[in-house]
C-alpha cells in the first residue's frame, strides 16, 4: 500500500511502512524533492521531472532496452531514494557528500528491517524489502559506482546543481580487472551434480521438478546463459545446419544483454539433456523452427494426450522463479557437506554463497584456459577480449606452482623442546 510522508516525527513512527517499491511509493511536497536544496535553479531542465521519484524514472527509462541493467539501476535508486525518505527524512535532492558517506557504510549493515527473511519475494509482495542482507565491501562500491552515474545524469538534465557524490576521492587510477572469483571449483560442481541425481523421483510432480533442475543447470553450465536469457529464449532459437562436411551442428541462437544476438554452440552433450527433458514434458525429443514453448517450464505442465488437441504453452518462468531454483540446489549442496562434519564448512560456505550467474563464470573459467578467448567471447557475447581474458586462471596457477617449488623458506620444522626457566 502507498505511504505518505510529511514530517519527521511521521516518519519515525513509519520507518518500516515507507519502504515499499519504487512504483508505489506516494509521497508529500515536503519530501518530493520539488524543493531540494540541491534543485537547480535556471530554466534550462532537459526533463520535465518536478519531484526526485519523477527524475529517477526518467533516468530509468534509458535502460529500457536492457532488462538486466533496469533491474540493476533501479533497485540502486529506489534504495536510495527510500533511505534518503526514511532514515534522513530528507528528500533524495537534498542529499549532501557526508550523507552519501552514511549511506554506503548503511549498505553493509542494513537494519533487520530493511531486509527480506528467506526466499526472495515479489516486488507486490507486502513483505517485500530492498534489501537480501548486508552488501559486501565490493558491492557497496558497485552500487555507489551506479548511484553516481545517476547523479551526473541528473546533472546534465538540469535537475540537480551538482552531483555529491563528485566530492569521493578516487583511490584506483588506472584500475586493472581482477580475476574473476565467484565460480564452482570442479569439485564443488561435482557436488552440485550429485544433489541433483539424488533428487526424489517417485511422483510425476518430483520426476519433472528433477528433470527442471538437471536441464536448467546443463543449460547453464554448457552454454554461460543470463538468467535473464533463459527467461527470454525460447525452444525454437534451436537449429540445426551441416558443416561443410554435411555433418549436423546444433546452435542457439541467444537474444542476450542489450538486445545483441549471439550464437552458441549446443553440444552434443546438450542436445541430450533437452532430449531427456522434453520428453519428460510429453514433447517431441527435438524442437521444431518458429516453436514459441519457453527453455524452462512450470513443473504442473505436461503436453495433452489427446492426439490433434493444440497445445498452449504455459508463460515463461520470471528471472526470481529461475534463481529460486538454482538457490534450492545449491542450499541442498551446502546442508548434505555439511552434515558430512565441520571439515566441509568452508566447501559448504562457498556453494550456499554461489548463484546462478557463477555457472556463467564457471563455464567461461574451463574454457578460458582451452579454448581461444574469441571463441569463448563470441559464445558469451562479450563486446571485448579484454572482458574474457579475466576468466583466464592457467597462467596463475602455473605461476603459483613454479614460485612455491622455487621459493622456498627452508627453516627447519623439526618439533623443538623448549625449557621454561627455573624460578631463582
Amino acid at each position: 500500500m502507498s505511504q505518505s510522508l510529511s514530517s519527521r516525527s511521521q516518519l519515525n513512527e513509519a520507518s518500516v511502512a515507507v519502504i515499499t517499491p519504487l512504483e508505489q511509493l506516494v509521497v508529500l511536497d515536503a519530501l518530493s524533492g520539488r524543493e531540494g536544496v540541491n534543485r537547480e535553479r535556471t530554466n534550462h531542465r532537459q526533463v520535465s521531472a518536478d519531484t526526485d521519484r519523477e527524475a529517477v524514472l526518467a533516468w530509468l527509462a534509458g535502460f529500457v532496452d536492457s532488462p538486466n541493467t533496469l533491474a540493476n539501476c533501479r533497485r540502486e535508486a529506489e534504495r536510495l531514494l527510500l533511505w534518503s525518505l526514511s532514515e534522513r527524512a530528507k528528500p533524495m535532492s537534498s542529499l549532501t557528500h557526508e550523507d552519501l558517506l552514511v549511506y554506503q557504510r548503511f549498505l553493509g549493515a542494513p537494519p533487520t528491517h530493511w531486509v527480506m527473511g528467506g526466499r526472495k519475494l515479489p516486488r507486490s509482495h507486502p513483505h517485500w524489502r530492498p534489501f537480501a542482507g548486508p552488501l559486501s565491501p565490493a558491492s557497496q562500491r558497485q552500487a555507489m559506482v551506479v548511484l553516481n552515474s545517476m547523479l551526473s545524469w541528473l546533472v546534465q538534465a538540469g535537475y540537480l546543481a551538482g552531483n555529491p557524490l563528485a566530492l569521493s576521492r578516487n583511490r584506483r587510477k588506472n584500475p586493472t580487472a581482477p580475476r574473476v572469483e565467484r565460480f564452482l571449483e570442479e569439485d564443488l560442481w561435482a557436488e552440485v551434480r550429485i544433489t541433483v541425481a539424488s533428487m526424489p523421483q517417485d511422483s510425476t510432480r518430483e520426476q519433472a521438478t528433477h528433470a527442471r533442475a538437471r536441464w536448467l543447470l546443463s543449460v547453464l553450465y554448457l552454454c554461460g546463459l543470463r538468467i535473464s536469457e533463459v527467461a527470454g529464449n525460447r525452444m525454437g532459437d534451436f537449429f540445426c545446419r551441416a558443416n561443410r562436411l554435411g555433418e549436423p551442428r546444433w546452435w542457439l541462437q541467444v537474444l542476450g544483454k542489450g538486445g545483441k544476438e549471439r550464437l552458441v554452440p549446443a553440444t552434443n552433450e546438450l542436445m541430450v539433456e533437452l532430449s531427456h527433458y522434453r520428453r519428460v514434458l510429453g514433447l517431441t525429443p527435438l524442437p521444431l523452427e518458429g516453436d514459441s514453448a519457453p527453455l524452462l517450464f512450470p513443473v504442473w505442465w505436461r503436453a495433452p494426450t489427446e492426439p490433434f488437441k493444440a497445445i498452449v504453452w504455459p508463460e515463461p518462468l520470471t528471472r526470481a522463479a529461475i534463481h529460486g531454483i538454482v538457490k534450492d540446489v545449491f542450499t541442498s549442496t551446502a546442508e548434505r557437506l555439511l552434515a558430512q562434519g565441520p571439515d566441509q564448512a568452508m566447501r559448504a560456505h562457498r556453494i550456499q554463497s554461489a548463484s546462478s550467474h557463477w555457472l556463467r563464470h564457471t563455464m567461461a573459467s574451463r574454457l578460458a584456459n582451452d579454448v581461444d578467448l574469441l571463441h569463448v567471447r563470441d559464445t558469451l557475447g562479450h563486446a571485448s577480449i579484454s572482458t574474457t581474458s579475466i576468466y583466464l586462471h592457467a597462467e596463475d596457477d602455473k605461476r603459483h606452482t613454479a614460485i612455491s617449488a622455487s621459493h622456498r623458506l627452508g627453516w627447519n620444522l623439526a618439533p623443538t623442546t623448549t625449557h621454561a626457566a627455573s624460578p631463582k
